[in-house]
């Protein structure tokens, strides 16, 4: 991989062959796991300027129609977490000499605090082609990574490396983007994203046929559906926005100066439809049946056609699943059952998706496992050959399991000595119904057709005959370590243990992805610093603690929340705990603290553990339940007067013992007591709210 340093510039094409998708990711670590920051793109033209503000990519713009441009959202990643954007380059109009790749933070925080800062990119095959890593970032709030360039036919890089006081207003404007100043009218930007949510409100209500999403998108259609909650999703967005269309007019009036150039997509709405059955044992009729599935091999068969089926008809959720494996945007088939010559025996991989781009075939082959069957190596090993000899870009795999960073579920041999490569990819059915969930509940797709059909391969993977519902077994190794765990008979070492780790890893991905889809928000787990930056060695640790101490620890970042979930597992005493850390308050009175806080907790739980945190105090302070602490919130005080730093609220509940998706099971119980804790406590606390950016008034062109 090319190493490079500020100033410096690369083509492309001298790293690799296959450059015509490319996918750059932004990466940073937090000491405390909570810092993040936001990823934009602006494209340039030989001015130095946007064409439009359209050319602005952004959270609240994340998707190019063309499909040039895409923020594919953020993965954990060593310490920290990777936000990754795919570039089409082959669709680039040809206006455009240059892309700029940078990020923004809010709330007063500053890429200085950031560790670990680096850019990569990786070829459409997906192999890592060159990083710049950052050390010198500074007390920014808006940080230039590096930029995509022309030179003749040829694409190059220059990693940048330069830091913006003013935010991500101050770096759009620079570039021409016509950010309006929230200041002259007393108004600020969440204000009028308020007043856009209620403008949209009243439109659904004489017209209810579409629900307003901020994104762009394709043409609305008819649907019925209801604007749910969009007030309280509207006030949560960052103080930046939406940018505006090419052919806006300056001299319009205050009410028709920002107006969603996102058109109108459809999501479907929360509640069911009340039945017309004349009772409950009838079964409504569905697009996709699973009762009459008998066998695996018609479990894997079923799933596979649906699953490319709706994928080759809702172009949102296609493009969505194949534009992290380096497809570009373009018209997709997909195919099931195909056979391709193999030696003496034909091979018949379950799928093969293709898309056509410009004349350019990009084609992937597709391999399918359902329930608690496992990958076969030698069988991808097949494909893999096979697509190397055909030219074939991707190997798709497709199985309940989770991969994990830096552990393969299969071991294949790539042969070096071929120029085409081809990349392996993973995907999980927990990943796929994440996906269909966020497009027909939070994000919305182009018509209510595409809503209908996503909704119903949906129902197909959560049905409890299709074979797709996720991570749901511990392995062969949970019982022996539990059991070595209770007769202390489990040592430091014990590779059963490391198995153990990575499926409680699986699992914790899992869950991340089930309440992300519920929420509509970005779920990740954290990985702190102190355990290390490689993925095998951080396994290797968290074994040697499973072994001593029979815990198992994780921690969730979830938007928009107080700070971070802590997921705890005591295999000693078969309990669950799930906790969070929030902040004092920085002014007032400590009295004023504790009764605010009980206030907001008046429908959390009863048997919620309340732990004051106290500066230099390892123990803590006062703690109790919350029934206890409800008539007298002074008890959460300090006797000595020392200084309150912080609450700790914990539910604490037993797990279920089985290794499997037994109701009881201990899969089931993490997943509940993680939702349990979100839906009755952390919804309950005020979120941090976001600083507002500085209007920006004359800035100078960049």
């Amino acid at each position: 991989m090319h190493e490079m340093v500020k100033g410096a510039n690369v083509g492309l094409a001298a790293l690799s062959e296959n450059v015509d998708a490319v996918i750059v990711s932004l990466g940073w670590a937090s000491p405390t796991g909570e810092g993040d920051a936001d990823v934009s793109v602006l494209l340039l033209d030989g001015d130095g300027k946007v064409r439009s503000d359209a050319d602005f990519y952004f959270y609240n713009h994340p998707v190019a129609p063309d499909g040039s441009v895409q923020l594919l959202g953020k993965a954990p990643a060593g310490e920290g977490s990777e936000d990754r954007i795919g570039f089409d380059l082959t669709a680039i109009p040809a206006e455009v000499e240059r892309i700029v790749v940078a990020a923004s933070r809010y709330g007063g925080a500053r890429f200085g605090e950031l560790e670990d800062l680096r850019v990569t990119l990786a070829d459409g095959s997906g192999e890592d082609l060159l990083r710049f890593a950052i050390d010198d970032a500074g007390s920014v709030s808006a940080f230039i990574f590096g930029e995509l360039y022309r030179r003749g036919d040829e694409w190059k890089f220059r990693a940048v490396g330069q830091g913006y006081d003013t935010g991500l207003a101050g770096l759009a404007t620079d570039f021409g983007v016509d950010i309006e100043d929230d200041a002259a009218d007393g108004k600020t930007a969440e204000d009028d994203i308020v007043d856009e949510a209620l403008d949209d409100a009243a439109a659904v209500e004489k017209a209810p046929a579409v629900e307003a999403d901020g994104r762009p998108g394709a043409e609305a259609a008819p649907t019925s559906v209801v604007a749910a909650e969009a007030v309280p999703q509207a006030v949560a967005l960052p103080a930046v926005p939406a940018p505006r269309g090419p052919g806006d007019d300056a001299q319009r009036t205050r009410a028709a100066s920002r107006p969603r150039t996102a058109k109108k997509k459809v999501t479907l709405p929360r509640a069911a439809k009340r039945s017309l059955a004349d009772n409950d044992s009838w079964t409504q009729a569905r697009l996709f049946p699973v009762s009459a599935l008998k066998s695996d091999r018609e479990r894997e068969t079923r799933a596979t056609s649906v699953l490319l089926a709706v994928m080759a008809q809702v172009p949102e959720f296609g493009r969505r699943l194949t534009a992290g494996f380096g497809a570009p945007a373009g018209r997709m088939e997909t195919f099931t059952e195909v056979s391709l010559p193999h030696g003496d025996t034909p091979r018949r991989p379950d799928g093969v998706i293709r898309v056509d781009r410009a004349g350019k075939l990009w084609t992937a082959l597709v391999e399918t496992k359902t329930n608690g069957n496992a990958l076969k190596s030698e069988q991808v090993q097949a494909y893999m050959d096979i697509a190397a000899r055909r030219g074939y870009e991707a190997v798709i795999t497709l199985s309940n399991d989770v991969a994990l960073e830096g552990s393969p579920l299969v071991d294949v041999k790539i042969d070096g000595r071929r120029k085409h490569k081809v990349a392996l990819r993973h995907l999980s059915w927990a990943e796929v119904a994440h996906q269909a969930q966020m497009l027909i509940r939070h994000e919305g797709v182009g018509n209510s057709a595409h809503a209908w059909l996503l909704q119903e391969l949906l129902l197909y993977l959560q049905h409890d005959n299709s074979g797709c519902h996720g991570f749901q077994n511990m392995g062969a190794a949970w019982v022996p370590v539990r059991k070595g765990i209770d007769d202390e008979t489990l040592c430091q070492g014990d590779p059963r243990a490391l198995e153990v780790v990575e499926s409680w890893e699986r699992l914790i991905r899992q869950v991340c992805l089930g309440l992300g889809g519920d929420l509509g928000q970005k779920v990740l787990p954290v990985q702190r610093a102190r355990r290390g930056a490689d993925p095998a060695q951080r396994r290797a640790r968290m074994a040697d603690e499973l072994c001593a101490e029979g815990k198992l620890q994780a921690e969730l970042r979830i938007d928009g929340a107080p700070g971070v979930l802590t997921v705890g597992a005591d295999l000693r005493t078969a309990r669950l705990r799930t906790s969070v850390e929030i902040p004092a308050p920085g002014q007032g009175y400590p009295l004023t603290w504790a009764k605010r806080l009980v206030r907001r907790l008046a429908e959390a739980p009863a048997d919620l553990h309340v732990e004051t945190l106290v500066e230099g105090e390892t123990g803590g302070g006062p703690r109790g339940t919350l029934e206890r602490l409800r008539p007298e919130p002074a008890d959460m005080l300090p006797k000595n007067g020392a200084r309150i730093t912080g609450f700790r609220l914990t539910l604490v509940k037993g797990m279920g013992s089985g290794r499997g998706s037994a109701e009881s099971g201990f899969i089931r119980s993490v997943d509940d007591a993680v939702r349990r804790f979100h839906g009755t406590v952390l919804v309950h606390l005020e979120r941090p709210t976001p600083a507002k950016e500085a209007p920006v008034e004359g800035a100078a062109a960049g």
